[in-house]
């Protein structure tokens, strides 16, 4: 899973004296090391990721503190001991996760993506490195814990490699106060119909920033679909007594298209409860404040979760590959959708096929800010979402039936009135 790369030169001691690894004079010692210097270096392996963390610790690169947190107005860490501020580098440059999607092969899957071990225990004890105490993390609903005593940030790479520390992470750009605006005025559009408990009781404070678990994928495919496509030749209308019907007659063709593509950055969740629509809660509601900016993801260090919540991933790259080819499929019917404009009437595929020639796999921690809320007599939950980078908001807001019932009386009667008067302008 490493890049291509030249072997590294022979060192220059292994030749005989004098000789030379070119017809020609001999280099010099500077030319020696310029060429050297120019050898390209082999390309970092994206199974490791996460190598520089495996003591556990997130340490500030200047003074080796690891009281560190995350300055939202900048997007940057600041160490809290000696100020300095830093970011970290964006894995799409640090591993090359921008380029060679055509020439990708297989399944390449990323440390932090890697199969979930069945026997990961949930709550895990970690010995802080600054003082040796103890401090007990659950990680099914935190990857970071800093030491009550010094005040460490802890790491759970360490214990936990098992795929459930991400790659990558995307920091938080708004603030709480941006986020907290961006839903009242989501709600307040939607007021005419809210139950009055809703805006009665919303409480800034329930506003909450997580980190939801994603798994973001390069893939290179190739797809084909075969069908049939109809061109009107003739439309007409017969009428029989009070009532009429329309028909049309149209030339069958059967159709089949190809088509070869690339997708950068397909996210796809990677919790099995975001996945899931039912009837007693809308937390499906969070995938339609996508797209995040995934460009900008940083190599994972935990210090950007201080003072937020996250979630740990459970669904491993073989769950999600059904998804992956479904969502590859839509996209290769909208790549073929522009060369369908002479079947008016429109065509419907029969059957499709997909081959994934190649696919990366990276996992990474998403930014949202989610503000809940329970409706007691319809026991649904409630989720109203915001993309912490772009401030994208949608979600559901619980509705008063009365309001509904006269509001859509309301409009009945608008509707009749406005009938009756045509009527009366035309008699």
């Amino acid at each position: 899973m490493t890049q291509d790369a030249t072997p590294p030169r022979e060192p220059s001691s292994s030749r005989e004296p004098g000789s030379s690894p070119f017809d020609g004079p001999p280099l010099s010692l500077d030319e020696e090391l310029a060429a050297a210097r120019a050898e390209p270096e082999p390309g970092p392996d994206i199974d490791t990721i996460n190598e520089s963390l495996a003591d556990g610790l997130n340490r500030c690169p200047k003074c080796g503190s690891t009281d560190v947190r995350l300055r939202g107005s900048t997007g940057n860490l600041v160490c809290l001991f000696c100020r300095h501020e830093w970011h970290e580098a964006r894995v799409e440059e640090e591993f090359g996760l921008g380029v060679g999607i055509d020439d990708l092969q297989g399944t390449v899957v990323a440390g932090g993506a890697d199969e979930i071990a069945a026997d990961a225990e949930d709550v895990v004890t970690l010995t802080c490195g600054g003082c040796g105490a103890d401090v007990v993390v659950d990680t099914a609903h935190a990857l970071n814990a800093r030491c009550h005593w010094c005040r460490h940030t802890l790491n759970i790479n360490e214990r936990t490699p098992n795929g459930a520390v991400p790659d990558a992470v995307l920091p938080f750009k708004l603030t709480h106060g941006e986020a907290v605006e961006r839903i009242r005025e989501f709600a307040s559009k939607r007021r005419l119909f809210a139950h009055p408990r809703f805006k009665k009781e919303f409480v800034p404070e329930n506003v909450l920033g997580v980190y939801l678990p994603y798994l973001v994928i390069d893939a290179r495919a190739e797809a084909s679909y075969a069908g049939r496509g109809e061109v009107q030749t003739r439309r007409w209308t017969e009428k029989h007594g009070d009532t009429s019907t329309t028909y049309y007659a149209a030339d069958v063709y059967r159709v089949d298209r190809e088509v070869a593509f690339t997708v950068d950055d397909l996210t796809i969740e990677g919790a099995a409860d975001r996945a899931r629509f039912d009837s007693s809660t809308t937390n499906n509601i969070v995938n339609t404040v996508l797209p995040f900016d995934t460009k900008n993801a940083v190599k994972w260090n935990s210090s950007y979760l201080v003072g937020f919540t996250s979630e740990k991933r459970d669904l491993d790259v073989d769950d999600l590959h059904p998804v992956l080819e479904d969502q590859l499929l839509s996209i290769g019917r909208a790549q073929v959708h522009d060369s369908l404009e002479m079947f008016d009437r429109g065509v419907r595929w029969e059957q499709e096929r997909i081959d994934v020639g190649g696919s990366r796999w990276v996992s990474m921690y998403l930014p949202v800010w989610l503000y809940s809320y329970y409706q007691e007599n319809t026991k649904m939950l409630h989720y109203i979402a915001v993309n912490a980078r772009t401030g994208e908001t949608m979600g559901s807001v619980p509705v008063s039936q009365p309001r509904l019932i006269a509001a859509a009386l309301t409009v009945g009667t608008f509707l009749e009135g406005i009938a009756g008067a045509i009527l009366v302008g035309t008699a």
